[in-house]
């Protein structure tokens, strides 16, 4: 696959092209009463032994997550392994409206795409892994629950408990623009009654009018919170430990998104010998810190040399561990 930009600057053209080794074709996955756009990723060479199914976190995500998942789609490729991701509902040419799910609706989506996979012959569903990111926390251990047919679990950067990850974004987020006590305290208090509000089942209407939040959550948004925010994966992951899988758990030790020491701390508690932590010098989305904290760095690494968005030994890692599995 190559992802590459044209720029022209007066008489100058230059063109920034990134190959990676794979071959990508679009796949049409029939759920429900809608259809899911997805793409599936193979290696070059020889027949794949085993699919990677992709559980995206946040927000509108598109199938490649706009050609930034390439280097984990070349990981798994490399490795062997095919990968099978989808733009969820609402995007692309995904239907439906991802905005109106809950966790327990991802997690059926994600099992209607993995019965699909095991109905296509051509597909190498004879080793499935499940990799997910950090929304995807609340998502996986219900798949893995439901299911007796996943082999091996990857969770980047994923979270615990709604509230308490909450919680720790926004004070994270304050200590990183160095709010004074008073500044601190009012951001504070307004989280506190947006809680409050979503406990009761408030409208946006009275959300709009309570908060202080310069940039306010549109209704959309209000809804999608009401319907998640009491998110907590403890009873899942105990419930998902009984298959008896393994899980590697990807953390950045610079994610200012999820408090990565209490992910980890539960998950040796619950799931025990089953998962394997590694901690790298990442942000949030296993990228290399300055990514985050820079939008032209970002921007500019992504177009030139995308594979270098990530932090070192990411990817050595993602493929190390797909080559463990038997």
């Amino acid at each position: 696959m190559a992802i590459a930009l044209l720029i022209i600057t007066g008489t100058a053209v230059v063109i920034f092209g990134n190959t990676y080794r794979y071959a990508q074709r679009e796949v049409s996955i029939p759920v429900g009463a809608g259809q899911l756009s997805g793409v599936l990723i193979t290696p070059r060479d020889g027949r794949p032994r085993g699919l990677v199914v992709m559980v995206h976190g946040d927000a509108a995500v598109e199938a490649t997550m706009d050609g930034l998942y390439g280097p984990w789609f070349e990981g798994a490729a490399d490795s062997g392994w095919a990968t099978l991701s989808w733009s969820k509902p609402g995007v692309g040419g995904s239907d439906g409206d991802w905005l109106r799910q809950s966790m327990a609706d991802r997690a059926a989506e994600v099992s209607a795409v993995l019965d699909w996979a095991r109905s296509r012959p051509e597909l190498p569903t004879g080793r499935v892994v499940l990799w997910g990111a950090s929304q995807a926390g609340w998502v996986l251990p219900k798949v893995v629950a439901a299911r007796s047919d996943l082999d091996g679990v990857v969770a980047v950067g994923t979270a615990i408990n709604w509230l308490r990850q909450g919680r720790y974004h926004l004070e994270a987020g304050l200590a990183d623009d160095d709010a004074g006590p008073a500044e601190r305290a009012a951001a504070i208090t307004d989280s506190e009654r947006t809680v409050a509000l979503l406990e009761r089942g408030a409208s946006h209407e009275e959300y709009r009018a309570a908060t202080a939040d310069p940039d306010p959550m549109p209704p959309a948004r209000w809804g999608f919170v009401g319907r998640n925010f009491r998110s907590d994966a403890t009873a899942d992951l105990s419930a998902a430990a009984k298959r008896g899988i393994p899980w590697s758990l990807m953390i950045g030790d610079h994610d200012r998104n999820v408090d990565v020491a209490e992910t980890e701390r539960v998950y040796r508690t619950i799931l025990g010998s089953q998962v394997t932590p590694r901690r790298f010098a990442a942000a949030h989305s296993m990228a290399r810190p300055v990514m985050e904290d820079s939008a032209p760095v970002g921007f500019a690494t992504g177009v030139v040399w995308p594979r270098a968005l990530l932090a070192p030994q990411v990817i050595e890692h993602y493929r190390a561990t797909l080559d463990a599995l038997p």
